[in-house]
């Protein structure tokens, strides 16, 4: 980084990332001088995204550490799921300060579903104890594959009508009318991505930065993949990397999957699949969340069917890890469970090659049905805390 290019944002990217928390680490870092550093600190500073505290001495004077401030904002995460919704306001180093979960039933549509989860937000933000001028902006997770340029559902196999629906702009106007925001008070910033991939940012910043390949495996009502490879999400070209659910098994060509095709993993082994048997055998289940609470019962049949399940997706797996070699594997979800978790490792172990699996570490979430939530907050932070963005807000918040 040469001093001609660092800007104040990338000045608070130092900061964020624990790079340099001192002027003298910075003026290292950088090679700026002292009143450059100075200047752009105050930038920082005025915009209220900062705080000093004293370091510890070794015998001289201490020098005075300089933190991001994740209370001066907040944000709003929306967690979609196929029949419930979560909403939470975080502040912005993650921390959950009011939740609210519901019935939602996602086949109903984007234009009622966004407005219903508009309608949370009022009180939500009262139970939060902070003032609305203060919500940055607005992260939502959606069980779908999102073209991130966009922010809009791309043919989503589990959500009818929700395909290139224009959500962030919808959920604006939603958020700005239950809000009763004012004609020039813009709404805040809205962004979308993959349930699976906001859940993997959230248990890999949480847990495992040490991890250079890390993959979340999501098994509920649908299955799917968030990669984070270099401290960085992996999403593809346009928002499909990671949907793995819709994998062709080549044994199981009579499984209709909702995508519309046949012999997909999702259709053989996500929960969907195992309530549709479980309920042939007699039991009262039509989702995922349904198979979760018969696991937990440790209902015989369904750890029968979550294990082999766990063994199809084992199969897929296989090549995963082949291909990604992760330090970290993990599962996620309704059906992430220890008779799911057995027959994964089970087919894993088997028939990967020693070296792939030598260093790999297969674990089940930490965050649980936070995930999501986490996930979608931290994407809104990083995004309108990124250098390019930051510095474009300094030049409006601190003229």
């Amino acid at each position: 980084m040469t001093s001609g290019q660092t800007s104040a944002g990338e000045l608070l990217h130092l900061i964020r990332s624990g790079q340099a928390n001192t002027r003298a680490a910075l003026q290292h870092a950088t090679g700026l001088s002292r009143s450059t550093i100075g200047q752009r600190l105050e930038l920082l500073n005025r915009a209220g995204w900062l705080r000093h505290t004293a370091g510890t001495s070794t015998g001289g004077r201490p020098s005075h550490q300089i933190e991001f401030d994740t209370t001066h904002a907040c944000v709003i995460a929306l967690d979609l799921e196929t029949r419930h919704a979560r909403a939470a306001v975080l502040d912005l180093g993650g921390t959950i300060l009011a939740e609210h979960t519901g019935a939602m039933d996602i086949g109903e549509g984007p234009e009622h579903v966004l407005h219903r989860l508009a309608s949370w937000l009022p009180d939500l933000i009262a139970a939060a104890g902070v003032s609305p001028d203060k919500v940055a902006g607005i992260g939502m997770s959606v069980p779908g594959p999102v073209d991130w340029d966009s922010g809009q559902v791309i043919e989503p196999p589990i959500m009818p009508g929700w395909d290139r629906y224009p959500l962030r702009e919808r959920l604006q106007k939603e958020y700005a009318a239950h809000m009763n925001l004012p004609a020039e008070h813009p709404a805040p910033p809205v962004l979308v991505d993959n349930d699976a991939n906001l859940m993997a940012l959230a248990e890999y910043q949480a847990n495992h930065r040490d991890s250079t390949s890390f993959v979340l495996l999501k098994v509920s009502t649908g299955i799917g993949a968030g990669v984070v490879i270099g401290n960085s999400l992996y999403r593809g070209i346009d928002g499909g990397a990671g949907d793995i659910g819709h994998i062709r098994l080549h044994d199981r060509s009579d499984a209709l999957c909702m995508c519309g095709s046949y012999g997909c993993l999702a259709a053989v082994a996500s929960g969907r699949a195992i309530a549709k048997e479980l309920a042939s055998l007699g039991h009262d289940t039509t989702s995922g969340r349904d198979v979760k609470r018969l696991l937990n019962e440790g209902h015989p049949d369904a750890v029968r069917l979550a294990r082999e399940a766990g063994q199809r997706v084992g199969e897929v797996l296989v090549t995963v890890v082949t291909l990604l070699n992760p330090g970290v594997l993990m599962i996620a979800g309704d059906l992430s469970s220890v008779p799911f978790l057995t027959g994964v490792r089970e087919l894993v172990y088997q028939r990967a090659m020693p070296r792939a699996t030598a260093s790999l570490h297969l674990v089940t979430s930490r965050l649980g049905d936070h995930a999501g939530l986490i996930g979608a907050a931290a994407m809104v932070v990083e995004h309108l805390y990124s250098p390019a963005v930051a510095d474009t807000r300094l030049e409006h918040l601190t003229p």
